[in-house]
């Protein structure tokens, strides 16, 4: 097998419990980072495991779009897809985004990753 056929190791991500659920029971299906140097690498087609404790939970990119803040992906993803029933009110998500990513690390720019659960 040549290095181009060789499949890349899953990247892995924690995550915490609650979103870690909602990728499981396949509700949230968009993981929201900020785009720091290591995260504008990922790509679609990449496996990506998401870590919360001992549990792990694999799951391929489907897709990679980049927003300049959390506003302008919240105006373009779809809110559920990304926090569960808590994405009924995008300004509350919005708020909890911002409690975990402050102002200067959101300046980094956002990732808005499409996953798809891979079945063993």
């Amino acid at each position: 097998m040549s290095e181009t056929d060789a499949t890349p190791a899953a990247r892995e991500l924690r995550i915490r419990k609650p979103y870690f659920d909602l990728i499981a029971s396949g509700i949230k299906t968009v993981e929201v980072r900020v785009a720091y140097a290591s995260m504008r690498k990922i790509q679609p087609g990449q496996n990506l495991d998401f870590v919360c404790g001992e549990e792990r939970l694999p799951t391929r990119i489907v897709r990679v779009s980049r927003y300049t803040s959390f506003e302008e992906m919240l105006e373009q993803e779809d809110p559920i897809a990304i926090g569960g029933d808590l994405g009924k009110n995008p300004q509350e998500l919005l708020a909890v985004i911002r409690s975990i990513y402050p102002p200067e690390k959101e300046r980094l720019g956002v990732l808005a990753i499409g996953v798809e659960k891979v079945i063993p």
